[in-house]
């Protein structure tokens, strides 16, 4: 194979040159691909403990797909338990080379075969693999990049003008290059030639990325190992297939779950969600599912209803039922732990089964402040006992309230207190020597502390992986609870989420800004395999207009996912608080989705057999037209359909 004879060359050119890794020994060759070993020499990097000996393990996957690990071959280091299948031989009509030179730079280059364009060009002797400190560099074919997340930017193509993006999950609305609420360290580029191809860092510590004009890409992580997967396209929509056959397809949504869906914070009681109801009848807006927030709940206790305010809330789910609508009731992750004794069943198990987060003793249990009365503590999805604990809460509680689905809020985990009490201690992980680019410059604000223990390990290593963790046992509770297929909405999401959840865009503004960004963040997340997304339709935060609203509703009417939902404080803005003349408008726009249900639906499917995306940017469809490779003011569903909106206030006539 070609790559035997370039690393043949690179033992044979020595190891003089610059501080930095050196290659040691002979390539070895492996029933997957080449193990080539790595050791540090010259001055420390400039966060210390460097890892003296490492290893690149490269492996031919698939024709398409190709992964270089890079890790600490002597001892044990966190990996993401996310099981990607990997063939136990090297598949041998590949698409790509491997290109290993050691000359004074140590060159690792990934090439396309028909075209020879270089996809990942790295220098390993500038590589820093230390223990709470891993860089590493690549160019990159082109400028035109589309990924990384969970962030808000103001376009779909990246500017590459020195932008760093920090990933680490965080309970905070939406912000321009703020780290939000998930994490996906997956990129797409599509080459100067049309190609296209994907890479995934498989890595779930807080991490950053920086865009640069080279153009290049410089990964900073504070932890774990480098894992990456290269996904060859040559289409980006083979590119999206291929990376979703790695982490997992897409579920099949219920085809209720297609409809029109209506949420707010701030149903003060049953008469008010009761009245809500009638005016979408009176004016037969059509719409499919109710949600019911952290309203419905006594004292806002997960699995508990108010008895008082929502008294004849089951029997009310059951009417609309009847009706044809859906219930989806929202659930926090986390429990008081300051009930009367005997009181909260739920908790008192828990308990019992000894599940929570643990401080960094690992035997007492974090505790937090979050919305229940009281302190809180949180439970560690990780440990099977909870996944258990969790699915026999759900199961239980659809006995009291018969619901269709589950919403899944402040999962990242979100906490109200820097730390929980009595605050993060000063060691290494708390307060560990390189901080990526988030929010505060702090592990810990608004969370747990990082060396808070789970199943897995600490919090350091895990923390972006709380709500991936939850989704799994949620989804197989609604399963077993209905016997239907799963409907879960979760807002912290990562690598994979797409397998049992779909994803709304969090806590956005109801601004003309804002409608814009819905469409940069939908695209993204189809790239990132979670194509059933939306935004809150009109805004959650700040009272919305009547234009802003129903230009919103035009536009939500083609998210996949299409909710309207917004704050306790802010004014009603369902489709029938407006009047008539809204109602006419939106009624009609609505009917437009509706009509196009089949469509749609056999987009999912699509994408829960193949693969492919929901929605997707016109480049996708068009990537030889360079005018198309930075629209993001219109879109596509599937190859077929273009939405083209109005985002601008006072642009068009209202029609």
């Amino acid at each position: 194979m070609y790559i035997a004879e370039v690393l043949a060359q690179a033992c044979a050119a020595g190891n003089d040159g610059p501080s930095g890794y050196s290659v040691t020994g002979k390539p070895e060759k492996t029933a997957k691909g080449w193990r080539l070993r790595l050791s540090r020499h010259g001055t420390a990097s400039p966060y210390g403990n460097d890892i003296s000996q490492i290893a690149v393990d490269v492996e031919f996957q698939t024709k398409d797909r190709v992964r270089f690990k890079i890790y600490d071959p002597n001892n044990l280091r966190f990996e993401v338990p996310l099981k990607i299948e990997s063939p136990p031989l090297a598949a041998e009509d590949t698409s790509y080379d491997i290109e290993f030179v050691s000359d004074s730079s140590i060159q690792f280059k990934i090439i396309r075969k028909a075209t020879g364009t270089v996809l990942w060009d790295t220098s390993l002797v500038n590589l820093i693999f230390s223990d709470q400190y891993l860089h590493i560099t690549t160019n990159v074919p082109s400028t035109s990049v589309y990924g990384f997340g969970e962030n808000q930017h103001p376009s779909f193509k990246h500017n590459m003008d020195h932008i760093t993006y920090g990933m680490y999950s965080r309970d905070q609305p939406p912000q321009m290059y703020a780290n939000l609420y998930g994490v996906h360290p997956f990129y797409m580029c599509i080459e100067s030639d049309a190609n296209a191809h994907g890479v995934l860092l498989l890595n779930s510590n807080a991490q950053d990325v920086t865009l640069n004009p080279e153009p290049s890409l410089s990964f900073r992580t504070i932890g774990g190992i480098l894992d990456f997967y290269v996904f060859l396209g040559p289409t980006p929509e083979n590119v999206v297939q291929q990376y979703t056959e790695a982490i997992g397809r897409p579920h099949l949504p219920p085809y209720w779950s297609l409809g029109y869906q209506l949420s707010r914070w701030g149903y003060s009681n049953i008469d008010v969600l009761k009245q809500t109801v009638e005016r979408m009848e009176q004016y037969s807006i059509p719409y499919d599912v109710q949600y019911g927030d952290i309203d419905y709940m006594d004292h806002q206790l997960d699995f508990t209803y108010d008895k008082e305010n929502y008294a004849g809330l089951p029997e009310f789910i059951q009417e609309l039922k009847n009706d044809g609508l859906h219930y989806v009731i929202i659930l926090d992750p986390f429990l008081s732990k300051d009930q009367p004794r005997g009181s909260y069943q739920s908790y008192d198990l828990g308990e019992q089964l000894g599940i929570w987060v643990n401080n960094s003793d690992g035997v007492t249990p974090a505790v937090g402040k979050a919305l229940a009365p009281g302190m809180s503590v949180y439970p560690d999805y990780f440990n099977p006992k909870t996944a258990a604990w969790w699915a026999q809460m759900c199961i239980e509680f659809r006995n009291v309230l018969p619901y269709d689905g589950i919403w899944l809020d402040m999962n990242e985990p979100s906490n109200y207190l820097n730390g929980q009490y009595p605050g993060c201690a000063h060691n290494n992980l708390n307060y560990p020597p390189y901080i990526p680019r988030i929010s505060g410059s702090s592990l810990f604000e608004s969370t747990l502390c990082p060396d808070s223990k789970t199943y897995l390990g600490s919090l350091y290593d895990t923390h972006s992986l709380f709500g991936w963790s939850e989704a799994k046992p949620t989804y197989s509770a609604i399963q077993e609870a209905t016997g239907k297929r799963p409907f879960v909405l979760s807002r912290s999401t990562f690598v994979g989420n797409g397998k049992y959840t779909a994803h709304w865009l969090g806590d956005n503004h109801a601004l003309w800004e804002d409608m814009h960004l819905s469409i940069v963040g939908i695209l993204e997340f189809n790239l990132f395999g979670i194509p059933q997304v939306g935004a809150d339709i009109c805004g959650f935060y700040l009272d919305t207009t009547f234009e802003l609203c129903l230009r919103w509703t035009q536009l939500g009417a083609f998210y996949p996912l299409s909710r309207n939902h917004n704050a306790l404080g802010q004014k009603d803005q369902d489709p029938g608080v407006f009047g008539i003349e809204f109602a006419r408008i939106a009624r009609s726009t609505l009917q437009i989705r509706y009509s196009l249900l089949p469509y749609l639906y056999t987009l999912f499917f699509e994408a829960h057999v193949s693969g492919n995306t929901v929605a997707r940017g016109l480049m996708h469809e068009f990537p030889a037209d360079l005018e198309t490779h930075g629209i993001d003011r219109a879109f596509l569903w599937g190859p077929a359909l273009m939405i083209a909106p109005v985002l601008q206030e006072a642009s068009a006539m209202l029609v």
